[in-house]
């Protein structure tokens, strides 16, 4: 056992007991700290709890198959540096296709050996250290739901359309995906986006809100009537 990958956490998603623990041993004996659950339910629970570096997710499963599951985990803000990859049966080329659609990073095919999943294992987790350094290099860069917003440039992405946005329209979405989930009162909007000596008219937000809207959906900006906005992802 090597205590240079102790700081490694991996989830193993498998409704097979023997798979489970053909791999969770191997990886262990290795030094990987392992979890382990048998659906995609069981490990989007076990995912936002642990934050693992790597997610090994068998496709066919009861409940929740490994499709949605991944697909599910990709919208979680917290876990947008986590590697996933998928465990195939040989010859599964649609599922391979459908997981790297639904946000897979890599496959790995069933059966295999215990030194080729290691090594697969190994190199995934490089591929993680680099996503890490990427992302804390590029601080005015922001990923959210469906969106990247560039805070050096005053630029939003969404669908891979690239937009410029006015200033208070860029500082207003800034605050609002700032926490998501947070109810912002206008009050608040007002002396962070416009500053508590500027005066501007009751519509000012609204105005705003609107054509947020308009740029990237409905559904991600909810009125509280009476009280004021929130992003949801």
């Amino acid at each position: 056992m090597s205590d240079e990958y102790s700081k490694y956490s991996i989830l193993l998603v498998d409704d097979e007991e023997d798979i489970l623990e053909f791999i969770s041993y191997n990886l262990r004996r290795e030094g990987f700290n392992v979890f382990t659950a048998k659906n995609g339910e069981e490990a989007i629970e076990l995912a936002v709890k642990q934050n693992p570096h790597l997610i090994i997710l068998d496709v066919m499963m009861p409940e929740m198959d490994g499709i949605v599951a991944c697909e599910e985990i990709r919208k979680i803000p917290s876990l947008k540096g986590c590697v996933i990859a998928f465990l195939t049966a040989r010859g599964e080329d649609y599922s391979q296709i459908a997981g790297f659609e639904a946000g897979a990073d890599d496959y790995i095919t069933k059966p295999i050996r215990p030194k080729v999943l290691i090594s697969r294992v190994k190199a995934l987790l490089k591929r993680h250290d680099s996503h890490s350094s990427e992302l804390e290099e590029d601080s005015n860069i922001l990923r959210i739901s469906d969106l990247i917003i560039d805070k050096e440039k005053y630029l939003l992405i969404k669908d891979s359309k690239e937009m410029i946005l006015p200033r208070k329209e860029f500082e207003l979405l800034s605050l609002l995906v700032s926490k998501s989930g947070k109810v912002f009162t206008r009050e608040e909007i007002y002396n962070t986006v416009w500053g508590d000596n500027v005066i501007v008219g009751d519509r000012t937000i609204d105005v705003h809100i609107r054509k947020l809207r308009e740029k990237i959906g409905s559904d991600h900006i909810k009125t509280l009537k009476g009280v004021g906005y929130k992003f949801v992802e």
